[in-house]
């Protein structure tokens, strides 16, 4: 867990920093900067989502966890859960942005991708932390400029890190055969076009329900059993 924990670390390091360096921020240069993250953001999904090889997979992934989704309301409970957190902070979480947006945004940028899940296993299975070590690195310095245009919900996807790492890191030994290149490769595919969703939100392109779509990101596990 030593890795995950330090990706933990970095995310919140860097999140208060964030936070930090926005206050010092005037609202039309911050208005500004977030259209710039937004593109970078929509840079990353687009990058992410050329590493799956099967459209198949990735159409019946983003549909079937669409009807999960759905079913369930996580856009809904997401934002509900973002909304009473805020009104505490009082609308310290910055306007123009919702913590339910910062803490979805930040969790699919930290926790999608072959790092994130590689990594675990690594760890779980012969106690390797390098590639969780270079990725909390990475997470530290995005967590800064997310932070600090997005606001306090960035700092809540420390949390989303630390279950979603932590489990596959404490579960490696009997998820590693099930998680091959194949799978891993179709699960960011997936992963990173919700995360295209999410800049098309930031620009104000769109309004998508992108909490709706999460389950989709682990249908790729199953279906590349079969596929």
């Amino acid at each position: 867990m030593l890795g995950t924990l330090v990706n933990v670390a970095a995310v919140i390091v860097g999140s208060l920093a964030g936070l930090l360096l926005k206050k010092g921020i005037p609202e039309k240069i911050s208005d500004t900067v977030m259209r710039g993250v937004a593109l970078c953001v929509l840079y990353i999904g687009i990058s992410g989502s050329l590493v799956g090889k099967n459209t198949l997979i990735t159409i019946l992934s983003m549909v079937i966890g669409a009807v999960i989704g759905t079913l369930l309301d996580l856009d809904g409970k997401l934002n509900r859960f973002g909304e009473r957190i805020q009104e505490k902070m009082k609308g310290r979480a910055g306007s123009g942005s919702s913590v339910a947006e910062g803490f979805v945004t930040a969790s699919l940028i930290f926790c999608v991708g072959a790092m994130a899940v590689v990594g675990s296993i690594q760890s779980g299975i012969n106690g390797e932390h390098s590639t969780l070590f270079t990725k909390a690195l990475l997470d530290g310095i995005s967590s800064i400029v997310l932070a600090s245009t997005l606001g306090l919900g960035v700092i809540l996807s420390a949390g989303a890190v630390l279950v979603y790492q932590g489990a596959i890191t404490l579960l490696a030994q009997w998820v590693a055969p099930f998680l091959s290149d194949y799978a891993v490769a179709e699960m960011s595919c997936v992963g990173s076009l919700l995360i295209v969703a999410l800049a098309l939100n930031m620009l104000g392109i769109t309004k998508l329900k992108t909490a709706n779509y999460l389950p989709g990101v682990f249908i790729p596990i199953a279906l590349c059993l079969f596929m």
